[in-house]
């Protein structure tokens, strides 16, 4: 039928005959007349309806097809959300701190190439270089400092609110608007089934590419969002349905919610909503969600005038899931696989079902004025403390502080202008003093290396296990054990990572430059100190020799025997007879015997100096007169101290 009319009579209006929106009237079902075109002709007190049917118009299949598929990914209502898996696979994106790793792999990718070219047998090492690789992704995971999972949390590939509800819920309808404004795509909230339960989820929802983020506007909420999440939460209530939020803005009104409320933080929580966030029975957080009233760029720009101290900034506002836990704060972590929730989404959402079934059986046990009493109790714990607690009065002193002499601080460039001077000065005069302390301004430079080191180690999150290992070495030194080569090889290992890491620091450049300025004062150090000990010694030795050489007996005995020599008139060694050459050898050996006392007597033995080599040098032999500058001469060339 191409169009159908009806001809009514009586006084009422067209008005007053369609009152039932279930009816008809003429055969025309009002279903009928709602999508089609409508012609109302009134001549006194005739009214002339007519419709316009088209033809060919395809039934839908609401609320679900007559025959669903079971096996449907996201469950046989999906088609009904146009949130829907995208076309195109997102690029890959690699953290800074996760640089090490790709590196690593691409090395693993390189050796399978070769021996895919060549034939060759390397599945040795490239079990080596698995194996590596998945030691140091569990030791990069396992200590991430508090700003790497900020970045974690940011990261453009980890799953979303509905990514999560989708995997979880056997069926979501997803509900919009609340009829004063326009419906805002940055809050999302529908009804969701989770092993026969029925739940309201309100969740905040950002794109997963530049056309969702434009459309949801980048995951903020608007007013009219906060109103679709109100009007929803006031839904919940009625029909007595808890809520399940995923990282959104709760408002006042949940404290006076009648029904559980499980809050899961699943990335980023963060700016004034934060403090809204967690209005609920229960905060969860996944192991690598951050959640905070201001963002650590934002703190650091705030307390430091720069967002370049974010990382400090993270650390101090303590935002992690753990600390948080400490803080009671939060109620519990949600563990993620290594590599963060982005590596493996279904096995993340899985835990969070996990989560909110444990969580809902524990709420579901207290009755209404239990459950608002608990929900009350969670916040009034928050930053407690005891009042009437008895406090000593601080004593103030109306005195002039003590002027404290201060050492003056060297700048990088200056200290290396004094090194270069200092090398100079080495090198003219060796055992002058130097013109300024060096031995303060190293130990000030090794404070300085010392705190840049403890900044990095932080920055690298090796923190614990560097006071893990210093706590074990300890103990082996303190029982006077040698470290066993277990203990030796977590130490070089905590090197290697150390080292590897060093790069990504914030403060790298800088130790490694004090670190060598601090290696080059030490060796001139060490190389002035060598010298003025070798001056020193060699005065004492000096002294000690002229005291052996003015030795009367010596002297006597030296004259003794030069003038049996001229006596006998002997020229040569083998004109001396072998009572006068026993002479000469018993007073060469008591001259030795004298100088290696005195060597002795300076701190030295045989095997430390060589000026003890008097028989070939300084030994007395017949044809040779020897006065005491030439003896003296002869037995100082035998000190060498350079």
């Amino acid at each position: 039928m191409a169009s159908s009319s009806a001809t009514l009579a009586g006084s009422a209006v067209a008005s007053d005959l369609l009152r039932s929106s279930t009816g008809g009237f003429t055969g025309v079902p009002l279903r009928s007349l709602g999508s089609a075109g409508l012609v109302l002709k009134r001549r006194d007190l005739t009214v002339s309806v007519t419709a316009r049917l088209r033809k060919g118009r395809k039934k839908k299949e609401y609320p679900w097809p007559a025959n669903p598929d079971r096996n449907v990914k996201g469950g046989v209502l999906s088609h009904l959300s146009p949130f829907k898996p995208l076309k195109e696979k997102p690029p890959p994106v690699t953290l800074d701190f996760e640089k090490p790793l790709v590196d690593l792999q691409k090395k693993i990718m390189e050796v399978r190439k070769m021996a895919n070219e060549t034939g060759l047998d390397f599945s040795d090492q490239i079990l080596l270089l698995e194996t590596k690789y998945q030691q140091a992704l569990k030791d990069l995971y396992t200590h991430l400092t508090p700003y790497q999972r900020v970045n974690i949390a940011r990261h453009p590939n980890r799953p979303t609110c509905l990514d999560h509800i989708f995997n979880i819920t056997e069926k979501f309808v997803e509900l919009h608007g609340d009829r004063e404004g326009y419906d805002d795509p940055a809050i999302v909230t529908g009804l969701g089934n989770i092993d026969g339960r029925t739940y309201m989820f309100i969740g905040q929802q950002k794109g997963r590419n530049t056309k969702e983020n434009i459309k949801r506007n980048f995951g903020m909420p608007t007013p009219h969002g906060y109103r679709k999440a109100l009007r929803l939460m006031e839904y919940a209530d009625h029909h007595g349905l808890p809520i399940g939020e995923a990282i959104a803005y709760n408002l006042r009104t949940m404290f006076g919610l009648k029904v559980p409320i499980i809050s899961i933080v699943i990335g980023e929580g963060g700016s004034g909503g934060a403090l809204a966030i967690g209005c609920g029975n229960k905060l969860l957080m996944l192991e690598n969600a951050v959640f905070y009233v201001a963002s650590p760029e934002a703190c650091a720009a705030i307390l430091w005038k720069s967002s370049k101290a974010a990382p400090k900034a993270a650390e101090k506002l303590k935002i992690t899931a753990h600390e948080l836990c400490k803080l009671q704060v939060a109620d519990g972590v949600i563990p993620e696989p290594i590599g963060g929730a982005h590596t493996d989404p279904s096995w993340t959402s899985q835990q969070i079902k996990i989560a909110i079934n444990q969580a809902m059986d524990e709420l579901t046990k207290l009755n209404t004025q239990d459950l608002l009493k608990d929900r009350k109790l969670k916040f009034r714990k928050l930053g407690g403390f005891q009042e009437g607690v008895p406090i000593d009065p601080k004593k103030g002193f109306n005195m002039k502080k003590r002027d404290i002499s201060v050492t003056p601080k060297f700048s990088d460039s200056e200290l290396e202008i004094e090194i270069e001077k200092l090398k100079q000065q080495i090198s003219e005069s060796p055992s002058a003093p130097p013109k300024f302390d060096l031995h303060k301004t190293i130990q000030k430079l090794e404070r300085e290396v010392d705190q840049e080191f403890a900044e990095a180690v932080k920055a690298l999150g090796l923190t614990e296990r560097f006071s893990k290992l210093r706590d074990e070495v300890s103990k082996a030194t303190s029982e006077n054990q040698t470290i066993d080569p277990s203990l030796q090889d977590k130490i070089e290992k905590l090197k290697a990572d150390f080292n590897q890491g060093l790069s990504a620091a914030p403060n790298s450049k800088k130790l490694q430059k004090k670190r060598d300025i601090l290696r080059e004062l030490t060796e001139a150090k060490l190389l002035l100190d060598r010298n003025m000990e070798t001056a020193r010694l060699k005065q004492e030795l000096k002294k000690k020799f002229d005291d052996v050489i003015n030795n009367p007996i010596i002297k006597e005995n030296y004259e003794a025997l030069q003038s049996e020599i001229q006596r006998v008139g002997a020229s040569s060694e083998s004109d001396l007879d072998d009572e006068l050459k026993k002479k000469i050898v018993d007073f060469n050996k008591e001259v030795d015997l004298q100088l290696a006392n005195a060597v002795k007597s300076v701190g030295l033995d045989d095997s430390e100096s060589s000026v003890l080599e008097i028989s070939g040098n300084g030994s007395f032999k017949a044809g040779e007169s020897l006065t005491d500058d030439e003896l003296r001469e002869k037995i100082g060339a035998n000190l060498n101290f350079s």
